[in-house]
């Protein structure tokens, strides 16, 4: 009987529910799984905000793959992938190689690259969990510093965001709900704090209602976080950041930017032979790779065009976990020759945080919600993927039910 060997590269959202689900629908003697990721956990990209500001402690947010996985039907290898070999379906990673049937790549997203050489002083991204263990103590040893300098430097204790996006804006929330305890801690006032998102659109969260913005801004900026839209940041020095706008290049002192202004899809995949469009691969329907029918691509490193607008699905964790319940049930109907369905996603609900007990939501029906209703949404979403992922025990020990703080 034709047992094929499955590899999914990748355990974050994508890929780690990929592999559940086939655990699930497969029999051992139907395929040979394994899976593949350069640490022994899962982290919840959703709560990397919480972490950078220290608000939340960096094994709250991590959970141990072997936890979830049945380890009798699915090999767990800890290894960095180096290459994809896709005309010889291969995978080599640093420590062995890896053949394969059946390949589902989710290997995430990464920062966009900067490519100004301007940009090399005091950049912080917070795209993985040490990104944000990183950033937490930078900002804990400026405010540390400027608590002891007899000179004042506030370049320590301003922090840029660059970009008002999603996560721009969650980290803001965040932010300017954990300065006063960093001020009562360190003894510096919260008027002695910038927090100053630097945007190049004119408008904040682009693509979302009005409404949905005036709110995020109004509550951001009631706790003092300044707006500069329309600007783009064009250099970092040791202790300024200059930004670009009309025309004009304006400083301001800080030692401290967050960069949260794009990201893109895994380099690996540009270095392949498959065609990429900023490290994505654009997927058919059934999330197959043209060309490729052993290669199935998924989460931020996949675009699925959606065919009622004709323009991709958005790059977010909703979208990798509907993506990996489809590909889990197609690579089974393909093993046992059967037709593949196609990925339809839903409409999904559309929220942000802006701190512990405030929040922006879309839900399904449209209805806009503020407040804490939007908190209390928040963090139901968050639960509902841990249930997916591993069950109750895992709700039970990872969920979010404080609903009225975090």
């Amino acid at each position: 009987m034709y047992k094929p060997h499955i590899v999914i590269l990748g355990a974050g959202y994508s890929g780690l529910m990929t592999a559940t689900k086939l655990q699930k629908l497969l029999r051992r003697n139907e395929a040979d799984i394994t899976l593949v990721n350069k640490h022994d956990y899962h982290y919840q990209t959703t709560w990397l905000h919480e972490t950078a500001v220290g608000s939340l402690k960096p094994e709250r947010t991590m959970i141990p793959i072997r936890d979830i996985i049945n380890q009798d039907k699915i090999n767990f290898v800890i290894d960095e992938v180096t290459m994809i070999d896709e005309k010889n379906k291969k995978v080599k990673l640093l420590n062995q190689e890896l053949s394969y049937d059946i390949l589902v790549v989710g290997l995430g997203f990464e920062a966009e690259a900067i490519t100004n050489p301007n940009l090399n002083e005091n950049i912080f991204p917070i795209g993985n969990l040490n990104n944000a263990r990183v950033l937490r103590e930078h900002l804990e040893y400026n405010f540390a510093k400027y608590a002891n300098e007899e000179e004042k430097n506030a370049a320590r204790i301003n922090i840029v965001i660059a970009g008002g996006g999603f996560t721009g804006i969650e980290y803001a929330g965040e932010l300017a709900d954990r300065i006063p305890e960093l001020g009562s801690e360190y003894d510096v006032e919260r008027t002695q704090v910038r927090i100053i998102i630097v945007e190049c659109e004119s408008t904040i969260l682009p693509g979302c209602k009005q409404e949905f913005v005036n709110y995020a801004m109004n509550s951001l900026e009631s706790r003092g976080v300044e707006f500069i839209m329309d600007a783009k940041i064009v250099e970092s020095k040791q202790d300024r950041v200059v930004y670009e706008k009309e025309g004009k290049r304006v400083e301001i002192p800080a030692k401290t930017i967050v960069w949260t202004a794009g990201v893109r899809g895994n380099s690996l995949l540009e270095k392949s032979s498959i065609p990429t469009v900023n490290g994505k691969v654009e997927v058919k329907s059934d999330l197959r790779v043209p060309g490729y029918d052993d290669v199935y691509v998924l989460g931020d490193c996949a675009l699925i065009t959606n065919p009622e607008t004709g323009r991709p699905y958005p790059a977010n964790a909703e979208t990798a976990i509907a993506s990996a319940g489809i590909a889990a049930r197609n690579i089974k109907a393909q093993i046992n020759k059967k037709a593949l369905l196609h990925f339809r996603s839903r409409k999904k609900a559309i929220i942000a945080s802006l701190g512990s007990s405030d929040g922006v939501a879309i839900s399904l029906n449209g209805r806009q919600h503020f407040g804490w209703r939007a908190t209390i949404m928040k963090k139901l979403y968050l639960n509902r993927y841990l249930l997916q992922l591993g069950g109750i025990h895992l709700l039970m020990k990872k969920g979010r039910f404080n609903f009225f703080h975090m």
